[in-house]
């Protein structure tokens, strides 16, 4: 008998539901994915806990009895409810794209941007959170990513989108104070904007093996970004991306303080979960995204092709 504060086992339950709307068992295992002999003992199981008969047996046919007629009402209704409660949720996931980027990135490449996807998608709200640090997209916060690194994460799929390069850049007036910057022992006048460990790998990429003595940096800045908008300001000659801030160098807020671009293998992806490779609002920011990224590079690929790229 079964017991007013405890539910018969669902998988019973879902079998006799199936059977009872599609009045065979044979059509209901096919629905679910089992056997006629499963969906059979399944419902045996249940009329043994309930004590009720739901189903007369025929030699091909089923027939609800008139508790299984009373039962199978309101077990449609619940798993039609059910159903319907996960279609919401889906809508409710796909109008809704939360993602995570680099702050350099973000700030200075995609956010300029968003507004483009929004008018071919308007239907799809953008959540963007910027963060140094790579978040994790299994637990639901974020949906998907751009992370620079050589694209093997675990449990992601992950699109390329341009490689990561670095090349000195300065405001226009300081580029007369730059003709020593080929000798990292030499003074400048100016001091170096931006990551010591990138410029030491320009300066191998260079040929030169000591990078710049400490002593040669200003202001030490939290992104590249914040380095960037120093440079601009003409404190300093920084280090950074000639893709992320060309609209800066077309601008002619920022000019090449050298010929030379290096870089160091990584590239910028788009990455998102493997088990959401058939989300709808992902594949429309992928596709739309990587249009962009071919968009932003296509001018720059001679650029790109000529430049020098360090081992990882």
């Amino acid at each position: 008998m079964v017991s007013r504060d405890k539910l018969p086992p669902l998988a019973s339950i879902r079998a006799f539901e199936a059977a009872a709307r599609l009045e065979s068992f044979a059509r209901a295992a096919q629905e679910l994915g089992t056997t006629a002999a499963s969906v059979s003992y399944h419902v045996r199981q249940l009329e043994q806990q309930t004590g009720l008969r739901l189903f007369v047996r025929h030699p091909h046919r089923v027939e609800l009895t008139m508790a299984g007629v009373a039962v199978a009402s309101e077990a449609t209704a619940a798993f039609a409810a059910l159903r319907a409660s996960f279609v919401k949720a889906r809508d409710r996931d796909e109008a809704r794209l939360s993602l995570t980027a680099l702050p350099t990135l973000g700030t200075s490449w995609l956010t300029p941007r968003l507004g483009l996807f929004r008018a071919r998608h308007p239907d799809i709200a953008i959540e963007l959170e910027l963060s140094a640090e790579p978040q994790p997209l299994g637990d639901g916060r974020f949906d998907a990513a751009i992370r620079h690194g050589l694209g093997d994460w675990r449990g992601l799929r992950s699109v390329r989108l341009f490689p990561v390069l670095f090349t000195p850049l300065c405001a226009p007036g300081l580029k007369g104070a730059v003709g020593d910057l080929e000798d990292p022992s030499r003074p400048l006048g100016v001091p170096l904007l931006g990551r010591p460990d990138w410029w030491a790998s320009w300066y191998r990429a260079l040929g030169v093996a000591a990078g710049p003595p400490p002593g040669r940096f200003g202001t030490s800045l939290a992104a590249e970004h914040l380095d960037i908008a120093a440079a601009v300001a003409g404190h300093g000659i920084a280090i950074g991306s000639p893709i992320l801030f060309r609209d800066e160098i077309a601008a002619g807020r920022l000019v090449p303080a050298h010929d030379l671009v290096a870089g160091d293998g990584r590239a910028f992806w788009f990455v998102y979960p493997v088990v959401r490779l058939q989300s709808p609002k992902i594949a429309r920011f992928r596709d739309w995204l990587c249009d962009e990224a071919a968009a932003a590079t296509a001018p720059m690929r001679n650029l790109i092709d000529h430049a020098v790229i360090l081992e990882p």
